[in-house]
């Protein structure tokens, strides 16, 4: 067993990682700003922002693949002016992976926030309010600590999805040895060539990865309802 780890590439594994880890980022920064608009915020076309960052969640990853290639292609303007900023194309790298798995993972977060930030007892805001606090000092000294707990729970589910997305990221970013193969594309990649071991020993590493990040997040939602 010890000499087929040691024939495992474990590229695809540490981008992965990686990918997720930025994902994340980007999605906690971003989703608890849309969730916070949409939890506080009355305004025209609230329910269309909404159903707009939910739509991830409903439609194909191929479909979202394809809208990001669209976007984001090299013949785009968004796609001119990464390359004219960064000096190489968006499309088909392990950058792309990141935005595909941020598009795949934000929507989870946005909801689970919104919902989260919606429960925070009000009179605690307005009690601060009283005493002067301004409202983004409200937010992250009241309504933050009071709702982390389900936050952070929906930060790692988010960090979950993004590690094990596959369809976006196949569309967007490709599946290139070394470059741009992640886990998930990496297993397709060997149960398409036959190497059933491979596909086992990654199936299996990912697989323990996503059990240790459920029971991370259950023992999070159970200190929370103690």
């Amino acid at each position: 067993m010890p000499s087929v780890f040691h024939q495992i590439d474990w590229f695809p594994l540490w981008l992965s990682l990686r990918v997720a880890v930025l994902a994340t980022a980007i999605s906690l920064g971003a989703g608890l700003a849309l969730a916070y608009i949409l939890a506080r915020y009355r305004f025209r076309g609230r329910e269309a922002l909404d159903a707009l960052v939910t739509l991830p969640i409903v439609l194909p990853p191929t479909v979202l693949g394809y809208y990001l290639l669209v976007l984001l292609g090299r013949d785009t303007f968004l796609g001119r002016g990464f390359e004219a900023v960064f000096g190489f194309p968006l499309v088909f790298t392990w950058q792309a992976a990141v935005v595909a798995a941020t598009l795949h993972s934000i929507p989870l977060l946005v909801k689970a926030a919104r919902a989260a930030l919606e429960s925070v007892d009000h009179n605690m805001e307005n009690a601060a309010r009283t005493l002067g606090a301004s409202e983004w000092r409200i937010f992250f000294q009241v309504t933050l600590p009071l709702a982390r707990r389900s936050i952070l729970a929906a930060t790692v589910f988010a960090f979950a999805r993004a590690l094990g997305d596959f369809g976006v990221t196949i569309m967007i970013a490709g599946n290139i040895p070394g470059r741009t193969q992640t886990m998930a594309v990496a297993i397709y990649d060997a149960v398409q060539s036959g190497d059933t071991l491979l596909a086992n020993l990654m199936v299996l590493i990912i697989s323990a990865l996503a059990i240790g990040i459920l029971y991370w997040t259950n023992r999070l939602q159970g200190e929370r309802l103690l």
